[in-house]
C-alpha cells in the first residue's frame, strides 16, 4: 500500500476570519433645553471627569462675534461662578439669558453640542461646540401595502 499525503488542519484554520472592528471614539456630546439650561447627561459628566458636586465654572464665548457657536467652560473656584445642578438623569448649567443674548434660539428649535477638553493658561478646561440638531426625514414606504384592501363601491348602472 503506497503512503497517502494527507493534510493536517491547524486550529487556527478553525477559526473565522472576521476583520477586528476599530472603534471610533465619538466626542462627549449635549443638548441645550427648550428652558435655555446646558444639559449633560451622567455619562458626558463620567467622560469629561468633570465632578459636579464640587466645581464651579466661569463661562465664556469667542471674543468679538455676535452669535454662539462655542462655549468655554473653565473650572475655577471664584464663589461668583456658575454650578453645575443635578437634574433628573443628569446635570444643567442654566445659561438662558446669556444664550438667547448670543442669538440661539433655544425655544424655536433644539440644539446640541460636542465637548472637547481644552489647554487655557495651564488649566483644562471644555469648549462646547453649538449647532442647531439636524433631522433626519424618513423615507416614505414604497413596499407593499399593508392591513386590509380598501372596500371598492359597485358603480350604479352596471
Amino acid at each position: 500500500m503506497a503512503p497517502k499525503d494527507i493534510r493536517f488542519f491547524l486550529p487556527e484554520e478553525n477559526q473565522p476570519k472576521t476583520k477586528e472592528k476599530v472603534k471610533v471614539k465619538t466626542l462627549p456630546t449635549g443638548y441645550i433645553s427648550s428652558a435655555g439650561k446646558i444639559i449633560f447627561l451622567a455619562a458626558t459628566i463620567e467622560e469629561l471627569g468633570i465632578e459636579p458636586e464640587n466645581t464651579k465654572f466661569q463661562v465664556g464665548t469667542d471674543q468679538g462675534k455676535r452669535k454662539i457657536k462655542n462655549l468655554y467652560l473653565i473650572p475655577t473656584d471664584q464663589s461668583n461662578a456658575f454650578a453645575i445642578v443635578r437634574t433628573g438623569r443628569g446635570y444643567s448649567l442654566a445659561l438662558d439669558l446669556i444664550l438667547s443674548k448670543g442669538g440661539i434660539d433655544y425655544a424655536g428649535s433644539k440644539h446640541v453640542f460636542t465637548a472637547s477638553i481644552f489647554d487655557h493658561e495651564g488649566v483644562a478646561g471644555y469648549a462646547l461646540a453649538i449647532s442647531p440638531e439636524t433631522i433626519v426625514e424618513k423615507a416614505p414606504y414604497t413596499g407593499k401595502p399593508r392591513g386590509r384592501k380598501p372596500k371598492v363601491e359597485a358603480e350604479p348602472g352596471n
